[in-house]
Parts: C-alpha cells; sequence; structure tokens
C-alpha cells in the first residue's frame, strides 16, 4: 500500500506497448500510465463514484505485478479541519 499527495492519470499508453498499465512514483504523488479505453472506463467509474481497479504490468505476464485501485468511502469531515 502507497499513500499518495497526489495521483496523474495518463491516457497515452499504446495498446502496442505490451503493458497493460504503468505505475511509478513522482515526488510525492503517483503517476499511472493508462490506455485510452481503460480511461474511459475510469472517467465513467469517477462520474458515478465506482470503484475501479487499474492492474499495471506487462500484458503476457502471468499475474499483474500491480493494482492500482480507486475506492470511495465514507466522507469524514473531520480529516484535516483547521
Amino acid at each position: 500500500v502507497t499513500g499518495a499527495s497526489f495521483f496523474v492519470f495518463s491516457g497515452a499508453l499504446k495498446s502496442s506497448s505490451g503493458y497493460l498499465a504503468k505505475s511509478s512514483i513522482v515526488e510525492d504523488g503517483v503517476m499511472v500510465q493508462i490506455t485510452a479505453e481503460n480511461m474511459d472506463s475510469l472517467r465513467q467509474a469517477l462520474r458515478e463514484m465506482k470503484d475501479f481497479t487499474i492492474s499495471c504490468g506487462k500484458v503476457d505476464a502471468e499475474d499483474p505485478q500491480e493494482h492500482v485501485r480507486i475506492q470511495w468511502v465514507e466522507d469524514d469531515k473531520n480529516f484535516s479541519k483547521g
């Protein structure tokens, strides 16, 4: 599990790259490169406030190396108050 100050999602990953998706740490955040098709699915999940999982790694790998999970949780209004 990695905590991050921000996330960047890039839909510029080409299907021919051989990757499902790529993730990397950028300063104190995380950048996730995904295909345009996966970006469309991510946008739809965000609009509908649904959880979404991105599997990262090579297409031909047995198991994906990493998972980026976007999870909606209850609103905690007391977080970072002040």
